[in-house]
């Protein structure tokens, strides 16, 4: 089968394409046949070699896709030939990947393979973030920090759809009115205003929530946007920079830092984050909820769709179809 590896950690030059044997199912296991592949900050990170516990080379980078199902292994309750999304443990560049069957869901009625690639990183780890996580309740406010990419469109949506007022960070007009049209009540150029002083004039203490994926000053600065009693959801750490935050401050301000894995949180607790399945599967399929996809590049284009997000172009989701 014709997949991508991740040769050596480096830039996105690293990414070539090779031939490989298909992968046989184990137990508890299917074989997806790939018609698009999700791609996340975190496969950017692994490639970078800036990614903790992440895999080493060479390896096919890739955790979600959307296919239907050539194969399964003993004690999955599933058929050959189902269209399926799923998250998995690396392997998704390429036209089969084996995943875990509890990481699988059906494609919902009406969604194209490219927008259910785009699906399940994105909006459970909003969902979980906002929820489950960060307590999010109707009436009160968060900041959604690079709300235009994949899971910010997921946040403000679902943040929105709760009864919040959100407020949103991009770095340019045309993202900003991609939020804002997904209901980003306050959409804040962050390269050109500090989000602080648009929180601090539009609260009385600042943000109930931040939903934080940055690392460095942006946490930081996440944390003097967070009102007393606050809490800060930290996701990712795309500048590379990891940040931290002194306890006494915490103290003294009743503030609340709260870590979330995707990966992670599946592998030791799946039940958990699938629970949000339903209700995420019901608001895609009446329209109240969308994927964004911003792009999509040929499976053998995969170097120049990983620097298109390094750039800072991408909108939404980047989806690969082989």
């Amino acid at each position: 089968m014709h997949a991508i590896e991740v040769g050596a950690y480096g830039d996105s030059d690293e990414l070539e394409s090779v031939e490989q044997p298909v992968p046989e199912t184990e137990a508890g296991e299917v074989r997806i046949a790939v018609e698009a592949a999700g791609i996340n900050f975190a496969d950017i990170m692994q490639r970078r070699g800036l990614y903790p516990g992440g895999p080493e080379p060479a390896y096919v980078p890739g955790m979600e896709v959307a296919g239907t199902i050539d194969a399964t292994g003993e004690g999955v309750g599933l058929s050959e030939g189902d269209r399926v999304v799923a998250m998995c443990n690396g392997g998704g560049y390429a036209e089969f990947v084996t995943v875990d069957a509890r990481m699988i869901l059906p494609v919902p009625d009406g969604m194209s393979f490219v927008d259910a690639a785009g699906f399940p990183v994105q909006f459970l780890t909003a969902h979980s973030c906002l929820f489950a996580w960060g307590g999010l309740e109707a009436g009160e406010s968060v900041l959604i920090q690079s709300a235009a990419g994949g899971v910010g469109t997921a946040a403000v949506q679902l943040a929105s759809r709760a009864g919040a007022t959100v407020f949103g960070t991009a770095s340019s007009d045309e993202k900003l009115e991609l939020a804002a049209d997904l209901g980003c009540n306050h959409p804040i150029n962050y390269t050109e205003t500090d989000f602080r002083e648009v929180v601090r004039a539009e609260t009385d203490d600042g943000v109930d929530l931040v939903l934080e994926s940055v690392g460095d000053d942006v946490f930081d600065r996440s944390l003097d946007a967070l009102a007393h009693f606050g809490r800060l959801v930290t996701y990712g750490v795309a500048s590379g920079v990891p940040a931290t935050a002194q306890n006494q401050r915490l103290l003294f301000e009743n503030k609340s830092v709260i870590g979330f894995h995707l990966g992670q949180a599946s592998r030791r607790d799946p039940e958990r984050i699938m629970q949000a399945i339903p209700e995420l599967t019901e608001g895609l399929a009446s329209g109240d909820l969308e994927v964004v996809v911003g792009e999509t590049f040929p499976l053998e284009d995969v170097a120049e769709a990983h620097q298109f997000i390094e750039d800072r172009e991408s909108m939404g989701k980047v989806v690969l179809v082989p």
